[in-house]
Parts: structure tokens; sequence; C-alpha cells
């Protein structure tokens, strides 16, 4: 399988991709705004764009579909919820369906609501599993709720779907954020070694060859997956959050992204 992570230089840090067939070329690419990077990458490596993918139905993940079809011919897929939303989908998906690219790659469709009610990623499995996330999970941090999300269903997709991934999981964002991310880790628990040590690494990288973390580095440096940590809870106590005396993991997760939102 060819994965190519595509930066797209604006404000807002988005990644597209392109998943590809190593025997026939055909490319699935995922949340292509930049459409021309989309392209000239996908020249650049001799791949066809013959699928696009929409992760949910935010204008930054799916303006750039009417163009992206016109040069390519490509079908529309996304979450059978967003379709209407969206707009001239052609294969609508629920959790459990497969996309299939060229002869060689097959992705198992993940029904992952919270930042918005109809979202999915897309799980390649495999000796080397990658996780293609969109704006639920992000390196170091959790999507907002901000449009249409809602955080109790964020966290149990965390809970339910993402926190049983093999550690070797590569994970793939929808944006650029693990700096932001990482400092907020740090923010919550000064004391993770972790975090600095990657924060110090990552401060200053270049977004066109993004460092890939693995569900192992996830839970070593995200909070959102660190919720029985006793410094997280301690701190989020002492600055007056409505925790119970023993949070339960939901509490603690709410309680995160309710500070991010902010932060």
């Amino acid at each position: 399988m060819i994965i190519l992570q595509i930066y797209a230089d604006n404000p807002l840090r988005n990644f597209h991709y392109l998943i590809a067939c190593p025997e026939t070329r055909d490319a699935l690419v995922i949340d292509p705004l930049d459409v021309k990077k989309c392209l000239d990458s996908a020249a650049g490596h001799d791949l066809k764009i013959t699928k696009i993918l929409n992760t949910h139905e935010h204008w930054d993940h799916i303006d750039g579909n009417a163009e992206m079809r016109v040069k390519t011919d490509a079908q529309v897929y996304a979450h059978y919820g967003a379709m209407e939303k969206i707009g001239n989908v052609d294969v609508g998906l629920r959790a459990g369906d497969f996309i299939s690219i060229g002869t060689t790659v097959t992705l198992t469709v993940m029904d992952t609501p919270g930042h918005t009610m109809s979202h999915l990623c897309l799980l390649s499995k495999g000796d080397q599993p990658a996780l293609f996330c969109g704006d639920t999970l992000f390196n170091a941090g959790a999507g907002n709720c901000h449009h249409g999300g809602d955080p109790d269903i964020l966290y149990e997709t965390f809970s339910g779907q993402l926190d049983s991934l093999p550690d070797h999981t590569r994970i793939y964002p929808g944006h650029d954020y693990i700096v932001n991310n990482l400092e907020f880790t740090l923010d919550r628990e000064p004391g993770n070694s972790e975090a600095t040590k990657m924060l110090d690494r990552l401060r200053g990288q270049d977004p066109h060859n993004a460092y890939i973390t693995t569900m192992a580095d996830e839970r070593r440096i995200n909070s959102f997956f660190r919720l029985t940590n006793p410094g997280i809870i301690q701190k989020l106590q002492q600055e007056n959050f409505s925790l119970s005396n023993s949070p339960e993991p939901r509490e603690v997760f709410k309680a995160l992204r309710q500070l991010r939102n902010h932060w």
C-alpha cells in the first residue's frame, strides 16, 4: 500500500492523503481540499485517482470534490448520514463496509461520531495497520465538537473503538496540530517526559514531512487517552472543574475537551 500525506499550506493546516495500490497505481484521495496539490502528487507518483473519500461534511474536507470529480471522473464516498449535506455522493458508507483500491488494498470503514455525528475513519489492517481519522483523532489530541458534534459521543468513540487499536497502528489525521496539542498535554501533565521529548523534537518541524505517530505514542502523549492519570485528574480538580472525588474517565474526557476549546 502506498500512502502519501499532502500538506495543504493553508491556515487550517489541512492534510490530504493518497492511498494507492502499487500494482494498478489506482488511488483513493481523502478530503481533497487543495485539488492541485493532490493532482500534482498523484501525477508525480504515476497514480490515477479513482475514488474520493470525505471523512465528514465540514467545508474544509469537501470543497474540492466538484473540481476533483471533473478532473478525474472519480466517485465520491462518504458516511451515509452526511450524503445530503455533502451532496453528489455516489456511495454512502456504514461501519464494517470496505473500500477496495486496485487489486491489493482494502480499507475498513469505522463509524466514528463525535466531531460530527456522521464522521468516519478508514482502517487498513495487516502487519502495518494505519488509521485515517479525519478530525476525530489528532496527533496528541482530539477533535472539537463545535459544529454538530457531541463530547459524550466522542468519548464513546475514543473508549469503545480507538483505544482498542493495536499499539503499532499509524495515525494519519486531517490537520497538523501536533505542536499545539503537545503543549496542551504538558499544560495538563507537566511531568510527561515523553511529551516533552517529542515537543522538543517536533517544534518547528516541516509539516510537508510530518512525524507520524502510532497508537503507542498516543497512549503516552495524548491526554485524551490518559484519563486515569492522577496528575491530570488532580490538576483539573484544583482548577475547580466540577469533577467528582473519584471521577470516571468520561468526566475527565469531557473536562479536558471543554478546557481545550478555549486553551
